[in-house]
């Protein structure tokens, strides 16, 4: 057994083509974690098969028996938290405590999913005829691929297993090939736990192994995290099929700061959210909203706070924030500041690469732009990066409609002491997750994880409302 290999039919076994790809540390790039199992469309066959093989079997026993399962893989996952921090950190970037801060959540997400197998209840109704039993109930769709990014590389991959295999859908999980570990130690776990043969199934790779995944005609959902672009290619994909997807597609997510707003407290909701995990969220602030009455001051904070960071790995506990994933991520983050730039705004600090007593590897300096315009690419397009804009807005009615510009709508945070106003922008935000005087990130286990507009198709991941994706209803009537 090797946890760079795929996990099929509960065996560890290598891609069926013999192809690997390295997993490299984007702190220091002369840490190769190991060499990956490369997909392709036989590996995908092969978990496919398993999974449908097994699906009768795991259908049978049960929510309340699958839940138990789940509840054994999250003791080991308890138990083994270090372990999965420090994969996180070292195929990841995030720091330590960001790395455990995961782990927690993923417990959470565990502990809640598993109470919930004793929940996947319907109704009784009123019939139209007399002795008449009216009910519904909810049935598991069938296998489900289960594609994920690399920004919480636990998390979402848990957050989309345990639903799944609770409602009784045997999984095939695809994890993002820049964060093959940490999937590969969740499989672990619930191997260890007693999981069945063929009922949860892991096949690393890239594009290849997804495309697969997708047009296999027995899988009946895809749930996706990622880009619009590739969410989209997905949803054309099984289009013809009517394919069951949830689609989770990224955000331009704005912090609206009004002129009563507390500012010291909202200084350090911007920083968290705009700067922890070095930006690398669909719920990280990409854009701060700031009344003019209070734009220099808010400004001049954020200057003094967002320069002292400190970057470095994410193993370092001076670190404020760590690298970014890969090479990509930085040339990307770097371009967008220079697009900024040429389109006339102003970076207060940051806007490069930090090499400074570093190690070879992929930091960016904390950046944060003014005078940037409500509509220019930056304030409209996700940098997925330790990148700020600064758009001035002039009261609560301009700052909504800025707000609402984009085509994206994950979260929407406002910061102001007046409670209409608070209750007004819950109702005028078209955004999924909204957040009042604090920061505009994180989600409860129980809440829904949701976007609005472009960023999300299909049912909430999380929360009880995440059954509308792993299962279908019936309705019976019963004469007596």
């Amino acid at each position: 057994m090797t946890l760079t290999d795929n996990f099929i039919d509960g065996q560890w076994r290598g891609a069926i083509g013999g192809r690997t790809r390295p997993n490299v540390n984007p702190a220091d790039v002369s840490d190769v974690i190991g060499e990956f199992a490369e997909s392709d469309a036989a590996d995908v066959a092969a978990a496919v098969t398993a999974a449908h093989r097994a699906s009768p079997a795991w259908r049978a026993i049960g929510p309340i028996e699958r839940a138990i399962h789940l509840t054994r893989a999250g003791r080991l996952l308890a138990e083994r938290a270090d372990e999965f921090a420090a994969a996180i950190t070292r195929e990841q970037g995030k720091r330590t405590s960001e790395a455990r801060g995961e782990v927690d959540r993923a417990l959470a997400i565990a502990e809640f999913t598993a109470g919930e197998g004793r929940r996947l209840n319907g109704v009784t109704t009123p019939a139209e005829e007399p002795r008449t039993l009216a009910m519904t109930f909810r049935r598991p769709i069938g296998v489900v691929g289960l594609v994920t990014p690399w920004n919480f590389p636990l998390a979402i991959p848990l957050w989309k297993v345990a639903p799944a295999l609770v409602a009784g859908c045997p999984a095939i999980l695809k994890p993002s090939p820049l964060t093959p570990l940490t999937s590969a130690l969740l499989v672990r776990a619930f191997a260890d736990a007693g999981i069945p043969a063929g009922v949860l199934n892991l096949v690393q790779g890239d594009r290849d192994a997804g495309e697969a995944l997708v047009a296999d005609e027995r899988v009946a959902g895809i749930s996706f995290t990622g880009s619009l672009p590739v969410g989209r290619d997905i949803q054309q994909a099984g289009a013809h099929r009517l394919l069951r997807t949830q689609l989770e597609l990224g955000g331009k997510n704005a912090l609206i700061v009004l002129a009563d707003a507390n500012l010291d407290k909202a200084v350090e909701a911007i920083v968290h959210g705009a700067f922890g995990q070095a930006g690398q969220r669909c719920s990280a602030t990409s854009r701060v909203l700031v009344d003019t009455p209070v734009r220099d001051e808010l400004l001049a904070r954020l200057r003094d706070r967002v320069g002292a960071m400190r970057v470095g790995p994410g193993t370092d506990p001076a670190a404020d924030i760590g690298p970014v994933v890969n090479e990509q991520r930085l040339e990307a983050c770097l371009a967008a500041v220079q697009g900024a730039r040429r389109a006339g705004a102003k970076v207060i600090c940051g806007g490069e690469r930090a090499t400074a007593g570093l190690p070879d590897g992929y930091y960016v300096e904390p950046t944060v732009l003014a005078d940037v315009g409500w509509d220019s690419e930056i304030a409209q397009e996700e940098v997925f990066g330790p990148v700020l804009s600064v758009v001035d807005c002039h009261g609560f009615d301009d700052a909504m409609r800025i707000a609402n510009s984009v085509r994206y709508g994950m979260s929407g945070t406002i910061f102001t002491q007046n409670p209409a106003t608070m209750f007004e922008a819950l109702d005028r935000f078209e955004a999924g997750m909204l957040h009042v005087n604090r920061p505009g990130v994180g989600a409860y286990a129980h809440l829904p994880h949701i976007g609005a507009k472009q960023s999300q198709y299909g049912a909430p991941e999380c929360s009880p409302q995440v059954w509308d994706f792993y299962t279908e209803w019936r309705s019976a009537c019963i004469s007596y």
